[in-house]
């Protein structure tokens, strides 16, 4: 099977200051048949309850593989980003409650936890080599945890299962048969297993004589992201690799971010963060990450995955690589203008207390549990409390060079995709445009 080209990048010829991360990022070897086969099954709309969402409609390309809106609609709504509408027939019972994170990069290596709780890692010390609260029946099968992504958005009736009972696949999470013969996945496998055309494509993968399983649809698309959106041609990076210089006040920008302003403590390496988690005092909107009989709309980010009190509104330190073009930014979404962003950082809990949702951009509908949490006294203070970033005092200036910086970290001959939007689906079913 052909194997698709995937360089490696390397080093600069000139010494640089031992702070700057070195350009040496590794993405894996890909079979082009299953990147081919991961690009039509992400646009399709086939593995939604309903058949109306596809992983593309809150991970496009057109909004920097995010959606770009704060918190997101899924099931019960039509449209992208701004344009997103709820379907009066069958409107969504919430927003989604975390905003949708970039896909940039997310097939390096060096990438093993996902989610803004990070609930989702490779581990090699276990038989499936990963892990998540979901256990063991769930993980054996994906090639990573990147591709394990895939089982949670298609088990969500928020994004993409659908409302319960309304259809097959929300029927089957609704009796919690997740797995196995009859349930969400194995409906999900059977629908595309069905069209003759991706049958043909997994004939290439998987072999002729193996059936479908959900596992396979998630690998493929695992694949494809690995492939299709990297950023690794900014200006920033054609300075490590070759000294390329940067603009007067991106080279100011990039010297504070990696000097006093301090950004890089948690923003580090080539992609621009740690993998770890921290408290910063993000502004929390929406319904919050809680199961509905929690009754309350606070999200403890990773404390919700270990239960450790020091973990509690601590959430994964984003990759920077173009920002520019992945607003809003915050776990829920909470800036709109990245701008709003950087200055936060700076007080965190200033920027906490002086917070307004006008900030943010949300589709228009009416959730009473959009402001629910920030007028909570008690909340917004375990908030505040829980932050680990002291002031920083950068005047106007500065903050302009640190943008330009970010701007720098921008490649924009990636943002359409190495494959773009496809024309058309084995489905049928409409794409998102």
């Amino acid at each position: 099977m052909r194997r698709l080209s995937i360089a490696f990048l390397v080093l600069p010829a000139f010494a640089q200051a031992a702070d700057l991360p070195k350009p040496n990022a590794v993405f894996p070897a890909l079979a082009e048949a299953e990147v081919r086969l991961g690009w039509q099954l992400f646009y399709d709309p086939i593995l939604s309850g309903n058949r109306s969402v596809s992983c593309a409609t809150c991970h496009h390309p057109d909004l920097g593989t995010s959606d770009g809106l704060s918190l997101g609609l899924g099931d019960g709504a039509t449209g992208l980003g701004t344009k997103r509408v709820i379907d009066a027939s069958n409107p969504p019972e919430q927003r989604i409650p975390r905003n949708a994170p970039a896909l940039w990069n997310l097939g390096a290596t060096e990438f093993t936890t996902f989610f803004h709780d990070g609930r989702l890692q490779d581990d090699p010390s276990r038989p499936s080599g990963i892990r998540t609260p979901l256990g063991a029946e769930m993980e054996m099968g994906f090639d990573n945890a990147l591709a394990a992504q895939a089982m949670f958005p298609v088990l969500s009736g928020d994004e993409m299962a659908g409302h319960y009972s309304e259809n097959d696949v929300a029927q089957a999470v609704r009796l919690g048969r997740l797995t196995g013969d009859g349930g969400a996945w194995d409906i999900l496998a059977k629908r595309v297993e069905a069209i003759p055309a991706y049958r043909t494509a997994f004939d290439a993968v998987i072999g002729a004589d193996t059936d479908i399983h959900f596992t396979h649809i998630a690998n493929a698309m695992a694949a494809f992201i690995t492939f299709e959106w990297r950023a690794e041609q900014s200006p920033f990076d054609a300075f490590l690799r070759h000294g390329t210089p940067l603009a007067d006040d991106a080279q100011a920008g990039m010297e504070l971010f990696y000097g006093a302003a301090q950004c890089s403590a948690c923003h580090s390496g080539l992609f621009q963060t740690d993998h770890d988690f921290h408290a910063i005092a993000m502004p929390q909107i929406g319904p919050g990450k809680a199961a509905r009989f929690e009754r309350h709309n606070r999200d403890v980010g990773r404390g919700r995955v270990t239960g450790d009190a020091e973990d509690f509104y601590a959430f994964r330190t984003p990759s920077l690589r173009n920002v520019t073009e992945t607003a809003p930014y915050g776990h829920a979404g909470a800036y709109a203008d990245l701008e709003d962003a950087v200055r936060h950082h700076l007080d965190p809990k200033a920027a906490l207390a002086a917070y307004s949702i006008d900030q943010a951009v949300l589709s228009k509908g009416d959730f009473a549990n959009d402001t629910a949490l920030m007028g909570n006294g008690d909340d917004m203070a375990a908030i505040a409390t829980a932050n680990v970033l002291g002031p920083n005092a950068l005047s106007d200036d500065e903050v302009a060079q640190i943008m330009a910086f970010l701007e720098a970290l921008t490649d924009y001959d990636s943002l359409d995709g190495r494959l773009g939007v496809p024309d058309k689906v084995p489905s049928g079913l409409p794409l998102d445009r």
